[in-house]
């Protein structure tokens, strides 16, 4: 039997318990999956002893913790600095990969593919460098209609600077796409919330929420931004599934923003971690 697990702390919620059961029970798959929720990196280390465990996934907040623990990492996640999926390897060594950047940028892809990346569909070509992007300024075409007699350069904002948003920030550069960090405090990377002017928000198609606030069961709280500068050339990205509809995406909608939550990043990345346990490499 193979088995199969979640790191994370406060996991109860889980999405991928769900869909990998579900997923071993459609393929006939004897396996099993379970959520290792740990307190502390500690338990972490401990867990990942048991050599039983083909593969693991990782979740706030041991994305980037749990990197020393690991014997190797594929060049995305040693770019992006943060882990999701990982893989006890053949030899026994335990292999750390990022899928979060696929989820994420597969989902931008399956909405805006056409309209805003010149109708790729796949970030994987980008990520292996088999495909070149399409120029802005030539080729590539906004959201909204308003946005295509410009032709501008893409810009996101990214609320958060964990391990979620790396791969998010590492999708987007992928895609051609400019990005800035804000964080509560300003430093050498990131601006904070009370610089967000309506000229920064107007720059921006992406706003991007990597952060918790809004997950259930505190579905009131939401990023401090002005949403008055919001409108129909933003499109909102929340990476909380649950609820679906955020106060973030719900303030978003109401100025007319397009808007996503994580749900389709989270099943494109869980089928990505599971294409590479089951993969020969």
């Amino acid at each position: 039997m193979d088995k199969y697990g979640l790191f994370g702390k406060n996991i109860g919620y889980s999405f991928s318990r769900n869909y990998f059961r579900a997923k071993f029970t459609a393929l006939e798959r004897n396996a099993t999956y379970e959520n290792f929720d740990c307190a502390t990196i500690q338990e972490v280390q401990n867990k990942l002893k048991d050599a039983t465990v083909s593969g693991y996934n990782v979740t706030i907040p041991y994305k980037e913790a749990i990197i020393p623990l690991l014997d190797t990492l594929d060049k995305h996640s040693a770019a992006i600095g943060a882990v999701n999926t990982i893989k006890r390897m053949p030899n026994g060594e335990l292999k750390g990969f990022n899928t979060d950047f696929i989820g994420f940028g597969n989902s931008l892809l399956e909405q805006y593919g056409e309209t805003l990346f010149g109708g790729a569909d796949d970030i994987s070509a980008f990520a292996k460098g088999d495909t070149e992007l399409v120029s802005n300024t030539e080729k590539k075409s906004a959201h909204k209609e308003e946005q295509n007699a410009l032709a501008l350069p893409i810009n996101a904002l990214i609320m958060g600077t964990g391990g979620a948003s790396k791969a998010v920030v590492y999708a987007f550069e992928l895609l051609g796409v400019s990005c800035q960090y804000i964080s509560r405090k300003r430093t050498k990377t990131t601006i904070s919330y009370e610089d967000l002017t309506e000229e920064i928000i107007g720059n921006a198609t992406f706003i991007v929420n990597c952060t918790p606030l809004g997950t259930y069961p505190e579905v009131e709280l939401h990023p401090d931004i002005p949403y008055d500068f919001l409108n129909i050339t933003h499109i909102a990205y929340d990476l909380i599934y649950n609820p679906p509809e955020t106060t973030f995406l719900a303030k978003a909608k109401a100025q007319d923003a397009d808007v996503l939550n994580g749900l389709r990043m989270l099943e494109l990345q869980a089928q990505a971690a599971w294409d590479i346990w089951n993969s020969t490499s």
